[in-house]
């Protein structure tokens, strides 16, 4: 799921880390011991988007 949104945003390499860093963060204040799709979609959910033209 997260090598498709980095893709699809173009996301770097930068970017990519700091989703999954995001996506962990939100993962421990659940509870969860894994870092699931619920929380990478979340993660990439607070990504800027960039304005539209």
């Amino acid at each position: 799921m997260l090598a498709q949104a980095a893709e699809a945003m173009r996301l770097s390499a930068r970017g990519y880390t700091r989703i999954l860093r995001v996506a962990r963060t939100i993962a421990d204040l659940a509870g969860a011991e894994k870092v699931g799709r619920i929380y990478i979609a979340e993660a990439l959910s607070y990504r800027r988007q960039p304005p539209r033209n």
